[in-house]
């Protein structure tokens, strides 16, 4: 297994975003996304969304488009539970492309854009939480 630090790069190259800073969350079971206007499409099975912040210096003010995976009642950091739309998209992590579950959700409050939780690290990484931006290191 690869060591990396609490935050590293990720890319998503589907969406021409390149080194996003990614919280690494080894309390999180599933993986989160900071978007807004999330837009639900029941009908067509789809979502539409804009990533990122405006003052996020690769926010691009553009409508992303994806198939729903699912629909899932998620705890966040407060406790609370709220339902939240998955999507899957292919990710650039630390020398590999994978495909990842992502969670929907403000995280507009929160300092890091992307959480990357226990699914997508289990038997891949090991957490050393006094690193950081490991993958440079490389």
């Amino acid at each position: 297994m690869k060591v990396i630090g609490r935050v590293e790069k990720a890319d998503f190259p589907e969406w021409k975003l390149l080194k996003l800073d990614a919280k690494i969350d080894t309390g999180a079971y599933t993986s989160s996304l900071h978007c807004h206007h999330i837009e639900l499409n029941e009908e067509k099975k789809e979502v539409t969304f804009l990533l990122l912040d405006p003052s996020h210096p690769e926010y691009h003010n553009r409508s992303f488009r994806s198939p729903v995976w699912s629909v899932k009642s998620i705890r966040s950091s407060n406790g609370l539970s709220e339902e939240r739309i998955i999507i899957k998209t292919g990710i650039q992590f630390h020398g590999t492309t994978r495909t990842i579950e992502l969670s929907l959700t403000d995280r507009s409050g929160m300092r890091y854009p992307i959480l990357l939780g226990r699914k997508f690290l289990k038997n891949r990484y090991i957490v050393d939480v006094s690193r950081t931006y490991t993958i440079q290191e490389s």
